[in-house]
């Protein structure tokens, strides 16, 4: 009986998630830009002394903000003097596109203080994920990392890095006057150097160029597609990756589970008052329903997908 009511609650689940997929139109973009305002990027720009490299990241931020589709969701998060006082770090939240507002954001930027990216990471690639949930997992979701330095929290970024890459969040890193390639240019899945002005606003408007038009077609990524962004990646970080999708799902990044909680961390078996290993109970009931469950929503996503790009080609 259990079973059973179970099954129908996953059915009726399953119907109901059908009925809003194919009657609405939830998917979106979304694209958080984690701004380094450390006081390194209160400096003059090598190649452009007059200007200092936060005065032409505005500039270009403000400027390719009118390139970022309509529909698209945007979220600039910020490490400068403001945060460096406890103050909020989101400048602008992540949420419905007004330019004028993001500009406004935008322009409240101070460079002062250091460069915690691996914390900054993290709030990001959360509030992306909290973001795909409400979108039943439908949609593209980007980190556009624009810094001049490395992380004043290396270890922290290093074990965060391979988890929102596991995660299927898009990372994309923009390195701003730096002398030599960014940690991050060998983990993330795009790094362009910015060396001048005219660099960083092509640097910028080719990340939104991927998200305008093409985001559709590079949800459905080929295997030798897959394989060749895989490729630069060192290969104890994919193992770090496999490990942390295997074991993480969509959790928040840094909150990995034990993927068996019959253990107790050393490898050891948790053993019963009366000696006897204890079973783990958790793939009984509802637990392979919904795995299916998730199956079918997936395939689903998939066929209205071709249909949408289908009708689009008739069209």
């Amino acid at each position: 009986m259990k079973n059973m009511l179970c099954s129908l609650s996953i059915m009726l689940l399953v119907v109901l998630l059908a009925s809003r997929l194919c009657s609405e139109d939830i998917y979106s973009d979304n694209i958080v830009i984690i701004l380094d305002g450390s006081g390194s990027m209160g400096d003059p720009m090598k190649s452009s002394q007059k200007f200092t490299k936060m005065d032409v990241a505005k500039k270009a931020l403000k400027k390719v903000s009118q390139q970022i589709p309509d529909g698209t969701k945007i979220g600039l998060l910020v490490f400068d003097n403001h945060s460096s006082e406890g103050k909020s770090q989101w400048n602008y939240p992540l949420g419905a596109l007004n330019r004028a507002n993001l500009a406004e954001a935008i322009d409240k930027v101070v460079s002062g203080g250091g460069t915690p990216l691996g914390e900054h990471i993290k709030i990001g690639a959360d509030r992306l994920l909290e973001e795909r949930k409400k979108q039943y997992g439908y949609g593209t979701y980007r980190l556009l990392i624009v810094t001049d330095g490395e992380a004043t929290d290396a270890k922290v970024m290093e074990n965060y890095v391979p988890e929102v890459i596991a995660r299927g969040i898009t990372m994309d890193v923009i390195g701003v006057d730096m002398a030599a390639l960014h940690t991050l240019s060998k983990r993330a899945h795009s790094y362009r150097k910015a060396d001048d002005p005219a660099s960083l606003a092509k640097a910028l408007s080719e990340v939104v160029a991927e998200v305008s038009g093409n985001a559709s077609s590079k949800a459905m990524v080929d295997g030798d597609e897959a394989f060749e962004t895989l490729k630069p990646i060192p290969s104890e970080m994919v193992m770090k990756m496999i490990d942390s999708l295997a074991k993480s799902g969509n959790d928040p990044i840094g909150s990995v589970k034990a993927s068996n909680e019959s253990h107790d961390g050393t490898g050891s078996q948790k053993q019963s008052p009366a000696g006897s290993t204890q079973t783990n109970k958790q793939g009984k009931g509802c637990g392979s329903g919904f795995f299916y469950f998730v199956i079918f929503v997936f395939i689903l996503m998939i066929f209205r997908r071709l249909r949408k790009t289908s009708n689009h080609h008739k069209g």
